[in-house]
């Protein structure tokens, strides 16, 4: 029901929102990129995030409801503008789950002793074959997940903390400030997510007051989180860790105990986000196909309580030559990174056009000229989302085109 949303309850959506499974390997992936410089990354990322969670929250007290980045962007830019945010999320797709499922492959070959790659395939199957029964992933259920890995997060921290060593972050910055520049880069797949709060407002008793309140709070846990993580793991493992960083440091502070407990662990926390974004992806595909910015065929099945099935039979045949050509995690994590960075500065773009002049457009204006220094960062990887920028406005032609030949 609408309206009756906490402070405390909607800092939770956020939190899920933001915080995923890719915190499993990017403290590992950051330190890889820039030694124990990555913490300077992990700070820079952290401050690109205020003015973006403050932004996306003032668009949601004044447009509640306002249907994600993409219905943002097209009020401010226009349909094409709304179609080409619409294709970054939906490209990044394919390659955000399959990194999940690689993520969870990892940490399974790590405490199980399972093959990472067929573990990787086996989520993704039960993921897809979850969304074709017209299983979902419930609020409740998600938000247990979101809590599970907030405390094996904090666990982690905790308990490694003890056993940190100074020693570890000398050399400081061995590849120098384009080490960090790269790790900033991957971390972006952290650092996603603040536009739920655009379209949440309509569910709080408090109205903006209260999304406000509830992005402060995300704020405060997110920081807390990706400092301690990222200090502790270079502290305690070294920038040469291992890539399941989370194993290792739950080992340090409770013992070889912990191993296979964050093996399932792990499993449990990739199937829920990649089942979760497998099912928005497919509804994504339907309302693009809705809008022109796919074949008319891929609309069937996306209303309330329907399965998409043919957006959903897409995305599995996009996602099949991902997992088979790029088992580079990094690689993925980085490309799905620029096309979520891209979302994301495309929405506070529009910020600075919807809001009235004063405080909340200025916050927006230092965050679309932040989201657009973390574009850089993501480099050569800025290619997919250039590509996926040709490919919106062909798609509208092209059913520009049907519908007059119809028309005829």
């Amino acid at each position: 029901m609408s309206g009756q949303m906490g402070a405390a309850q909607g800092a939770a959506l956020l939190v899920g929102a933001v915080l995923g499974p890719g915190m499993l390997v990017l403290p590992h992936l950051a330190a890889d990129a820039a030694g124990p410089a990555s913490v300077l990354a992990w700070a820079g990322m952290l401050a690109l995030s205020l003015p973006v969670a403050l932004t996306f929250a003032a668009l949601g007290a004044r447009y509640p409801g306002g249907g994600g980045v993409a219905a943002v962007v097209g009020l401010a830019f226009g349909r094409h503008a709304a179609a080409v945010a619409g294709w970054w999320f939906y490209g990044a797709v394919p390659l955000g789950t399959v990194a999940g499922a690689l993520i969870g492959g990892q940490y399974v070959e790590a405490c199980l002793g399972v093959d990472a790659t067929v573990a990787a395939c086996l989520i993704l199957a039960a993921a897809f074959a979850a969304n074709a029964a017209g299983l979902r992933t419930s609020g409740r259920l998600q938000l247990g997940f979101v809590v599970l890995l907030v405390a094996l997060l904090a666990t982690a921290v905790v308990t490694a903390a003890p056993h940190a060593d100074a020693a570890s972050f000398t050399p400081f910055a061995p590849h120098g400030a384009a080490g960090v520049a790269s790790a900033a880069g991957v971390l972006m797949f952290a650092f996603v997510g603040w536009e739920a709060a655009s379209h949440l407002s309509a569910e709080f008793a408090g109205g903006g007051r209260a999304l406000l309140r509830a992005t402060v709070i995300t704020l405060v846990v997110i920081g807390l989180l990706y400092a301690g993580v990222s200090v502790t793991s270079v502290a305690v493992l070294g920038p040469d860790m291992t890539g399941v960083p989370l194993t290792a440091m739950l080992e340090t502070g409770l013992g070889a105990a912990a191993r296979p407990v964050t093996g399932v662990v792990a499993v449990l926390l990739t199937f829920g986000a990649v089942n979760t974004y497998i099912a928005g992806a497919a509804r994504l595909g339907a309302a693009l196909a809705r809008d022109g910015a796919l074949p008319v065929l891929f609309a069937r099945g996306g209303g309330p309580g329907e399965t998409p099935y043919r957006s959903l039979g897409l995305v599995l045949v996009l996602s099949v030559p991902v997992l088979v050509l790029a088992e580079d995690l990094d690689l993925l994590m980085r490309a799905t990174s620029a096309c979520l960075a891209a979302v994301t500065a495309a929405g506070v773009a529009a910020a600075v056009r919807m809001l009235p002049a004063g405080r909340h457009r200025n916050t927006a204006v230092v965050g679309t000229a932040m989201s657009l220094a973390g574009l850089a960062f993501c480099g050569a990887y800025l290619l997919v989302p250039a590509v996926l920028a040709l490919v919106a406005p062909v798609m509208l032609r092209i059913s520009a085109r049907r519908s007059y030949k119809i028309g005829l």
